[in-house]
């Protein structure tokens, strides 16, 4: 398993635009919580989605699996963390979790690298696949 230490954290305040009519955060928010940290994630590796768009490449999402164990609530401070699982040549998992004082979600991610225009998967491109790779050792 990972050092704790090398997974990138990423706070979020819970609002009550996050809730349900339970009070709790609504299920699917942990996953909005989850793709802002992937986002900053990227970012803090100084990839740009908008850059990698002009040059061609989108990530996307292909499937999501979750496991909800606790529940958050209006002004909890979560933490979201994300990690690097497996990369290859066109995808990349994140094992990703949300956190208060214990877990409350845990995810994996699979997001494909695909052509900006036709929407295929393609190969991640060299400069990014580098820097999973430095990450994820």
């Amino acid at each position: 398993m990972q050092d704790q230490v090398k997974l990138f954290e990423f706070p979020v305040r819970v609002y009550i635009e996050d809730t349900d009519i339970g009070g709790i955060v609504y299920y699917v928010n942990y996953l909005k919580f989850m793709e802002r940290a992937r986002t900053e994630f990227l970012r803090q590796h100084q990839i740009s989605q908008q850059q990698l768009k002009q040059q061609g490449f989108l990530f996307v999402v292909k499937s999501v699996s979750c496991d909800y164990k606790a529940s958050a609530k209006l002004d909890d401070l979560l933490t979201i963390t994300v990690d690097i699982e497996h990369s290859s040549a066109a995808r990349v998992i994140f094992k990703q979790r949300v956190m208060s004082d214990k877990v409350l979600c845990e995810a994996q991610v699979q997001v494909v690298c695909v052509n900006a225009q036709t929407m295929k998967p393609c190969r991640i491109p060299t400069h990014i696949k580098q820097i999973f790779k430095q990450v994820n050792e």
